[in-house]
This record gives structure tokens, C-alpha cells and sequence, in this order.
């Protein structure tokens, strides 16, 4: 699943000075999307690049060909109307001008903003979640059972975005029902507050991997290589690093040349990688050759207890180097391998901490990731494959 953080920032929350103060803080802290009304759009565009959402009262709207940027992403239905309380909802649902409006064939309304002050408006979000690409549900006096009511009855019929005021209620509502809101409408100037909330969003988006041991039954020189360096546009801590190897069934952890030596100047953001025809591990679960990876694309950090989180490749550094071979083994008897360049700043974790790969010695135990099947383009399938 896929999280986004929603920024409110219309005239609820004061003057234009107030909301561009607001919205800046959020391009900033990198928001998905901004919520406004559709007077602002224009403007918000001017500021950055970022999704645009507007409150509409559900009237018929022409675009301006001459200022096509002042039309939003998405129109939001429930301002000053049903959805917050401005208008009493009608007895029965069909009645309901917010819900004719979502409805219409045209683009009046993409989404729906509904205020939870009773079972009566969950039970309209319900209704308006049949029809919307976006359903925002804002708690008033009670919030997290409404939510997991809407999360259990709305599957994936619409984009469910709860409205929170911090960062730590972005964090339940991401977590409700161990499925959680697919996004956040956040309500809030605090800058500090919006950078956690997206930091929040990122790491509810990441996977947690489980690495395995494995014993090194040898290492040895081989030739030359052509070996690649992915220089990152992050800075990577200590422990973390990349997964790479020359068998998808099995990938070494490398850490990132964070440690300094007399020789040669610590370079945080960088993996020295491995041979060109070895994997490396993408955020989303795939894989790339290394010989792929260009500027721009991303690639996954893990750190040595297998949280991981993504970085952008800056440059690559493809050069003729000395190699090492290094195998090892499973407890089950399997065998993966891969090449690593010879040179005391290639770190490894071992059940001793990180060590050279010039240091190694068979017996040694390595941390690898190991995952079943087989890779067709980078993508892991069901099929019978044999790597040596």
C-alpha cells in the first residue's frame, strides 16, 4: 500500500500569509498533497510541485484555458455542505446533494470531506466512499473507532484519508486494524510537525527484512572485474548499507564506506557494490544489475537489523578492479556467492561486527538476505532456476 500525507491548508486556517507559511512548510517537508480552496489552486502552484485538492460546492466548472494550472488534481465535496455539518444530512442518503454530486459523470467531485460526529456521518462516509476516489474522515469526539469501522467496511473502494493534528495520531491511524488509513489530511503550522508526520509516511512504508546467517566456505582472488560504486544522494549511517550478489536466492549485505582509514577519507554515500552483473535490491521488492543503475533511479538501504528505506542513486562508478569470490552456506546446505572487489574498505557484517573482505577467512559467518524463487527483468517468479 502506498501512504500519502494530505496538507490542509484553506481559509480555516487563516490568511493567505497564514496558509502559504503552512503549505511552504509542506512542500518542504515533502507532502503528497494540499488541500485548499479552489480560489488558492493558482497560487499553490506557484509555490511548488506538488498535488493540488480543492473544496467544491459541486458547481459546474470551466476550465480556463488560459490558466489551466488554476484547475486542481482533485475536487472535494463536503465543505460547507453535508460532509462537515453545515447542512443537516437527510434522513435518507438519496436525498443527499454532496452524494449527487460524486455521482455525476463529470468532474465536479473526485473526493469527499466528511466530519465523524455521530454514527449518522460514519454512516454517510460509508455511503460517500461508494462514489468517491477519496473519502477524508475527520474525528471529532471519537476517532479511532469510526476508523476501524470505515477500514474494515470500505476495502478498496476509495482512498481512505484520516484527519489527524499530529504526527504521532498519523502514526495510529497508518497502524489501525494492522491495515491502517491509506493517507493523512494533517491539520497543523507546526514545521517540525509536518516533517514528522512525513517521516512517519515513509516508514510506514517500508518493509522490515530478516537477514540470515550464513558461513563463508571460501573466499578466494579471482581477476579482474568490472566493478561498480552506486554513489547514493543520502548520507547512510554506520550500520546500513545494500544487498547485492550474484545469486537473486541469496544477497550480501555491503556495508556503505562510512568507516575512515589512514588512507582513503570515509565516503558515507557510497556502496562499493560488486561486479556489473550482480543484483542489487529495489525498494519495491525487486531487483536491478548493477550495470542498470543510472542516475535518478532508486535503490533500497538496509541497515544490519534489516530496516530498510530507499535512496536515490547520484552517479555509478564502473572501473576495472581486482575481485574477490566469496562463498557461503546455509544451514540447509545451500550455496550463494558473489564477487567483491579486493580492497581493505569493502566492509561486510559478520557475527563478529563489520570486517574487510580482505579479512575474511571460511568460517566466518556473513549476514544475507535470502529469498526464494527466481528473478525474470528484476521481478522475483515461480520457476524452477539454477545459479552456479
Amino acid at each position: 500500500m502506498t501512504r500519502s500525507v494530505w496538507l490542509k491548508a484553506d481559509d480555516a486556517v487563516g490568511d493567505w500569509d497564514a496558509r502559504r507559511k503552512r503549505i511552504t512548510a509542506g512542500l518542504e517537508a515533502g507532502v503528497d498533497w494540499v488541500l485548499v480552496d479552489a480560489e488558492d489552486v493558482g497560487r499553490v502552484r506557484e509555490l511548488g510541485d506538488v498535488n493540488v485538492a480543492a473544496f467544491t460546492d459541486g458547481d459546474t466548472r470551466v476550465i480556463d484555458e488560459a490558466e489551466p494550472r488554476a484547475e486542481p488534481d482533485a475536487y472535494v465535496v463536503g465543505k460547507d455542505g453535508e460532509g462537515d455539518g453545515t447542512v443537516d444530512l437527510p434522513a435518507d442518503f438519496s436525498g443527499s446533494a454532496d452524494l449527487s454530486t460524486l455521482r455525476r459523470d463529470d468532474d465536479r467531485a473526485d473526493g469527499a470531506y466528511v466530519r465523524i460526529f455521530n454514527e449518522g456521518y460514519e454512516e454517510f462516509a460509508g455511503a460517500a466512499a461508494q462514489e468517491a476516489d477519496y473519502t477524508i474522515v475527520v474525528g471529532e469526539d471519537w476517532t479511532i473507532i469510526p476508523l476501524e469501522n470505515l477500514i474494515a467496511r470500505i476495502g478498496d473502494e476509495t482512498e481512505l484519508i484520516a484527519g489527524v493534528t499530529t504526527a504521532e495520531e498519523a502514526e495510529t491511524a497508518f497502524e489501525t486494524l494492522e491495515i491502517g488509513s491509506d493517507a493523512v489530511l494533517l491539520d497543523t503550522d507546526d514545521p517540525d510537525e509536518i516533517r514528522k508526520t512525513v517521516e512517519v509516511r515513509d516508514a510506514a512504508e517500508r518493509e522490515t527484512l530478516d537477514l540470515d546467517w550464513a558461513e563463508v566456505t571460501a573466499i578466494e582472488r579471482t581477476g579482474s572485474a568490472d566493478r561498480v560504486c552506486v554513489d547514493t544522494g543520502s548520507l547512510m549511517d554506520h550500520d546500513e548499507g545494500m544487498l547485492v550478489g550474484s545469486m537473486s536466492r541469496g544477497l550480501f549485505f555491503v556495508h556503505a564506506e562510512t568507516a575512515e582509514s589512514p588512507y582513503v577519507a570515509s565516503r558515507p554515500f557510497r556502496v562499493n557494490a560488486g561486479a556489473v552483473h550482480a543484483y542489487v535490491r529495489t525498494p519495491d521488492g525487486g531487483t536491478k544489475y548493477l550495470s542498470e543503475l543510472k542516475s535518478g533511479d532508486e535503490v533500497q538501504v538496509v541497515d544490519t537489523e534489516g530496516h530498510t528505506r530507499e535512496a536515490t542513486v547520484g552517479r555509478v562508478k564502473i572501473e576495472k578492479r581486482p575481485m574477490f569470490r566469496v562463498e557461503v552456506e546455509f544451514g540447509d546446505g545451500d550455496r550463494v556467492e558473489t564477487l567483491l572487489q579486493n580492497a581493505e574498505t569493502i566492509k561486510v557484517a559478520t557475527s563478529e561486527g563489520r570486517k574487510a573482505v580482505t579479512d575474511l577467512e571460511a568460517g566466518d559467518e556473513l549476514k544475507v538476505y535470502r529469498e526464494g524463487g527466481a528473478r525474470h527483468f528484476g521481478e522475483a517468479v515461480e520457476e524452477s532456476i539454477i545459479e552456479k
